[in-house]
């Protein structure tokens, strides 16, 4: 197993759950980004830093993730190729996308995308909360806890 780490957009508090879980449990983590990510001396954290390109982060997560690897990001469309690919996705909030959510997730993003294409006015996302990075350390221990036995 192997953590990818869609980093661009990851808030500090997750970025610092992360870093702990991989040093802790010795995995292997990468974390992508189109710009220099900050990361303590661990051989066990590394970053790679991809073009401009606003699709190159994801480009090269979905060729270099594989079945039962673990994803952080969240960016919907992402996490459906990765779910396609047997690879856990799991979202800065804590969501755990599955074969079973990411249709209707995705369906969601989509709308909204429409609406705000064609000049609407949607809200953005709530403030990322203790709350939020409660339900992420949850829902990481649980998958790396899977992985683990």
């Amino acid at each position: 197993m192997k953590i990818w780490v869609d980093a661009d957009a990851c808030p500090g508090p997750i970025k610092e759950l992360i870093v702990r879980a991989a040093k802790r449990l010795g995995i292997n983590t990468v974390f992508v980004a189109n710009k220099y990510i900050g990361l303590p001396e661990s051989s066990y954290l590394t970053s790679v830093r991809i073009g401009v390109d606003p699709e190159a982060v994801d480009q090269y997560i979905i060729e270099n993730a594989e079945p039962r690897d673990l994803v952080i990001t969240q960016d919907i469309p992402l996490a459906s190729a990765l779910v396609q690919k047997q690879v856990i996705a799991i979202s800065p909030r804590g969501t755990l996308f599955s074969v079973d959510n990411i249709g209707e997730r995705l369906a969601v993003r989509n709308l909204m995308q429409d609406i705000r294409d064609s000049g609407g006015i949607t809200s953005g996302p709530k403030q990322f909360g203790l709350k939020d990075r409660q339900r992420f350390a949850d829902t990481l221990d649980r998958e790396l806890t899977k992985f683990m036995k």
